[in-house]
């Protein structure tokens, strides 16, 4: 279990190591889009993702 968990907190940094050297104006400019967009709409999408994301992971212990 320990060994999933540190493989997936690597797949996290290797995506995001992707963003900030593949288009870092695009993501500086994402960043700016955030602080525009109120509280409320961004805890919307973070429990949607939340939600999605344990779906997947549901799916894939399941069927793997």
């Amino acid at each position: 279990m320990i060994t999933e968990f540190v493989m997936a907190l690597g797949f996290v940094l290797v995506i995001e190591g992707l963003l900030y050297a593949l288009v870092p104006g695009q993501l500086k400019q994402m960043l700016l889009m955030l602080l525009r967009t109120s509280d409320d709409q961004l805890r919307y999408v973070g429990l949607v993702a939340m939600t999605i994301g344990v779906v997947v992971v549901w799916a894939a212990r399941s069927l793997g």
